[in-house]
């Protein structure tokens, strides 16, 4: 009886020691499952997001350069994303963004981001140019005409109207320079459009017309492949998309991958910059003012080296931006004209014309529509130059007016005072120095005298009378 009540009384401990144990085991296995599903995700390559806001020029173009060799070696990314907003712009620095795309060993996805953006002239060859095209609601695309296609640097491009057209509509360009860009631009746009599949005639009607499209008419038309509200949504849809490369097929993983957004360096910011048409515009006034000033007064050191500084810097942006040097020398022209105009007085010749030549070599001096010098901005430094040049006539006119300072001529109507009576020649003293004086009339010591000529080392002179001020013998004129 003993036994049998200690057997019932070891039988629930048994229980639940078992219980335990298997509890145990079930948390066990669920921590591993979560570690194993923990691990899969952080395997997973991470994708890089690159942000283009703005007109394409070289800023941007090294931007993407260095970013997607960032990609590949540091971050080792599955993806880029390109989140691309622009109106267009350098047509050289956008087919350099193209030569990177078409060349990267990683997938590049062009995402027109956020709503209301749009990827018009060059941001449609770059959306073309990539592996997967995307874009947000309330997008477009398009206008990829190219612009300043005819005529001198500078000069407005012709009305469609005025360009020819052939049997089916097509536009094809009022002169042989026009339809020599415009059928280089179609046949490059077209290429990318078969390379990557999409709509080639769109493209090409892109190009001569400049439609456009929105973000579902883009994706009905077989021009992009998505159309996602966020990245975060975009990612989603394209998990398990196969991506064809130069060197085979990659199988994107980007559902819960981490994210990695590049955001442009110093370098890139500083070349963004001076870049800039109106900030390198301005760098090259402040240097050739600068220059001239150190020129004009040797040894203020400031200016120079100032001037110096400026001038490298725009020479370095118009290296790399499209420069009309007819416009550049305009503005040198007129720079030296106003300059001219201080030193060698033509009442208002030189200075008008320096004025003239300034602002139209500034107006034609960059040739591409998307950056070109604030008009605002041309019209403040020529009335800031045209104020310079009005100042300084009006300085030297002053100095016509005002009597010599130096020599003989500064001594005429001086005040000078008797050192002793005499009468037709005796000494005076002026400006601190004892002269030799003929007077008409006696003379008394101290008396005040005028001077009326000045013969080697003798003075002519007169009476000053009642009314003249003593003269002042310490301060020189």
């Amino acid at each position: 009886m003993a036994a049998h009540s200690a057997s019932n009384i070891r039988a629930p401990g048994r229980r639940w020691r078992a219980l335990g144990a298997l509890t145990c085991l079930v948390l066990g296995g669920l921590m591993s499952l979560a570690s194993l599903v923990s691990t899969g995700a952080s395997q997973r390559a991470p994708v890089v997001v690159l942000d283009i806001d703005g007109p394409i020029g070289p800023a941007t173009s090294d931007y993407l350069s260095r970013s997607m060799d960032s990609a590949r070696d540091e971050h080792g990314a599955q993806l880029v994303v390109i989140r691309l907003d622009t109106p267009g712009g350098l047509d050289s620095a956008m087919r350099d963004m193209i030569k990177v795309i078409l060349a990267s060993p990683v997938p590049v996805a062009v995402y027109v981001s956020p709503g209301g953006a749009r990827a018009a002239s060059a941001g449609t060859y770059l959306l073309y140019a990539s592996h997967i095209a995307a874009m947000a609601p309330s997008t477009h695309l398009g206008s990829a005409t190219p612009v300043q296609i005819g005529g001198m640097p500078g000069q407005p491009e012709q009305p469609e109207e005025d360009g020819e057209t052939d049997d089916d509509g097509k536009r094809r360009g009022g002169t042989a320079m026009e339809r020599k860009v415009l059928e280089d631009a179609v046949a490059y746009i077209r290429s990318l459009a078969d390379l990557r599949g999409r709509n080639a005639e769109w493209a090409e009607q892109a190009v001569r017309d400049a439609v456009n499209l929105t973000a579902p008419e883009a994706l009905a038309q077989q021009v992009i492949e998505y159309v996602a509200p966020s990245l975060d949504d975009l990612l989603t849809q394209l998990d398990g998309r196969e991506v064809a490369l130069d060197d085979g097929t990659r199988t994107l993983q980007t559902a819960g991958a981490a994210v990695v957004t590049l955001e442009p360096d110093w370098r890139n910011q500083l070349l963004s910059v001076i870049t800039n048409p109106n900030i390198a515009y301005f760098l090259m006034l402040v240097g050739f003012y600068g220059i001239i000033f150190e020129l004009a007064s040797p040894g203020n050191i400031y200016p120079g080296v100032i001037g110096a500084i400026c001038l490298v810097l725009a020479l370095y942006a118009f290296q790399v931006l499209p420069v009309n040097y007819a416009g550049l020398a305009l503005i040198l022209l007129g720079v030296a004209f106003m300059v001219g105009e201080a030193f060698m007085p033509s009442f208002g010749a030189l200075g008008l014309g320096g004025v003239v030549a300034f602002v139209f070599g500034s107006v034609i001096l960059l040739d591409d529509a998307h950056l070109r010098i604030s008009l605002p901005l041309i019209g403040g430094l020529a009335l800031v130059s045209a104020g310079f040049m009005l100042w300084t006539l009006t300085r030297l006119l002053r100095l016509r007016r005002r009597p010599p300072q130096t020599g003989e001529e500064a001594l005429i109507g001086q005040l000078a005072t008797a050192q002793h009576d005499f009468d037709g020649e005796g000494r005076v003293r002026l400006l601190g120095e004892s002269w030799l004086a003929r007077a008409p009339g006696p003379v008394r010591r101290g008396d005040r005298l005028r001077v009326l000529a000045v013969d080697g080392l003798h003075l002519s002179v007169e009476p000053a009378g009642a009314s003249a001020p003593a003269p002042n013998e310490e301060n020189r004129p």
